[in-house]
């Protein structure tokens, strides 16, 4: 995906990803070609001194006219892209955001709070519905009078073809879509440059980009490295215990599949689940033999064994809820369970540009000996030192269960 951006925002990404991923630097010159080639560049080097706003494709492949102007009331179509804008945002993640859906206290209330605890005023942001694209309010919305609204390609928000998208147009908002869910590897990088661009905050999406590359980097070295038929086969259980049609949902082509292919795994659901997201059933689990299993949590529901990590969650909690996961009737039948090879980690990396850490996690798991001097916490520490304004203040993920007998204690 090519994002149109000012050339000398351009040759700095270049030049930082060129040395880092290399197909990560392609892309770049790609969009800077582009500019290169539309009248608006013509136009801006004819005139610097009245720049025409900037052209842009965006990930639902819309071309995007924006201001110059620095956008001052900013509209999020799902509460949880905070994680996104915060990034960029530095020490004031919240300042411009004028309204968005109210999916993050519901779905992760743990950040939620954690961010409450710092920035109060959180919970006075107006919501335009609650956790899903039929709950917007249009009228709230457009009552906001937002200049930019960011949107999803997919999730629980205004979608594509959503009539809002064309009202807010009308009234002069500029409308962008990212996308960190549905094929985060190939689109995660580029929706932190467009909203770097959007934003007017290049500098910081260059410098979370070079980052970014830079850990996937060491990573794929050593990856890369190993044959197909040498790489475990691991099986991730989506939302696990808690997921309303019970065993099994999973990531099939994107999302956490793509995670598992990046770390150098095998999904086993990827011949089984023909989109991205899906449900197979625990025979096709135990058939598969998987030599790795994860657990992923977010919410919970009363009486059910659920993934407990995240924000505000301790090391001994996460690890005592994974240890009741890894209990259920039946579970022990599945090889990566049954070797004692089973991991958690938090939901919420399946639609978040903070992913890298989920593909750390993933490559101490599958290769602990290649990997035994990666510190994914290390890694964890210097991204939220570098580019948020709320540290991490919990366990969002465990390397592995509590002993039975210290789980069983425990409640």
């Amino acid at each position: 995906m090519s994002i149109s951006v000012l050339s000398s925002a351009c040759r700095r990404a270049v030049s930082t990803a060129a040395h880092a991923a290399a197909s990560s630097a392609l892309v770049l010159a790609a969009g800077c070609a582009l500019v290169a080639s539309t009248p608006v560049f013509a136009a801006q080097t004819a005139n610097a001194a009245a720049p025409a706003p900037a052209t842009f494709t965006d990930l639902a492949g819309r071309t995007v006219r924006v201001p110059a102007a620095e956008p001052q009331r900013i509209l999020l179509g799902e509460s949880r892209l905070l994680s996104a804008v915060a990034l960029l945002e530095g020490q004031k993640p919240l300042s411009r955001i004028v309204g968005w859906q109210g999916d993050l206290p519901m779905m992760d209330p743990q950040t939620y709070n954690a961010y409450a605890q710092k920035f109060p005023d959180i919970k006075t942001i107006p919501l335009i519905g609650k956790a899903t694209e039929d709950s917007i309010s249009d009228e709230k919305a457009l009552s906001l009078k937002p200049d930019l609204a960011i949107f999803s390609i997919a999730g629980h928000g205004p979608s594509r073809y959503n009539a809002l998208v064309k009202q807010l147009e009308a009234t002069g908002t500029t409308v962008v879509f990212v996308d960190f869910r549905l094929h985060p590897m190939q689109n995660t990088l580029p929706s932190i440059k467009l909203l770097g661009a959007v934003l007017h905050r290049d500098q910081q999406a260059n410098a979370y980009i070079q980052f970014y590359q830079q850990h996937l980097a060491r990573v794929e070295n050593v990856v890369n490295r190993v044959p197909e038929a040498q790489r475990p086969k691991v099986f991730v259980d989506l939302l696990a215990g808690v997921w309303d049609a019970g065993c099994c949902h999973t990531a099939g082509n994107g999302n956490f599949g793509e995670f598992v292919q990046a770390a150098g795994g095998r999904n086993i659901a990827q011949g089984l689940v023909p989109g991205v997201l899906g449900d197979i059933s625990m025979e096709q689990v135990i058939a598969a033999q998987p030599d790795v299993y994860i657990a992923t949590g977010s919410r919970t529901k009363p009486g059910l064994a659920s993934l407990r990590v995240g924000a505000l969650t301790s090391e001994h909690d996460a690890r005592a809820s994974l240890a009741q996961l890894v209990a259920r009737p039946g579970f022990d039948t599945i090889k990566a369970i049954h070797d004692g090879n089973a991991h958690g980690i938090s939901h919420n990396y399946y639609d978040s540009p903070y992913n890298i850490l989920a593909i750390e996690a993933f490559a101490k798991w599958f290769y602990p000996a290649q990997f035994k001097d990666l510190d994914v916490h290390a890694t964890q520490a210097e991204l939220y030192r570098r580019f948020l304004a709320v540290p991490p203040q919990g366990a969002e993920w465990v390397d592995a269960p509590l002993a039975q007998s210290t789980a069983d204690a425990s409640h």
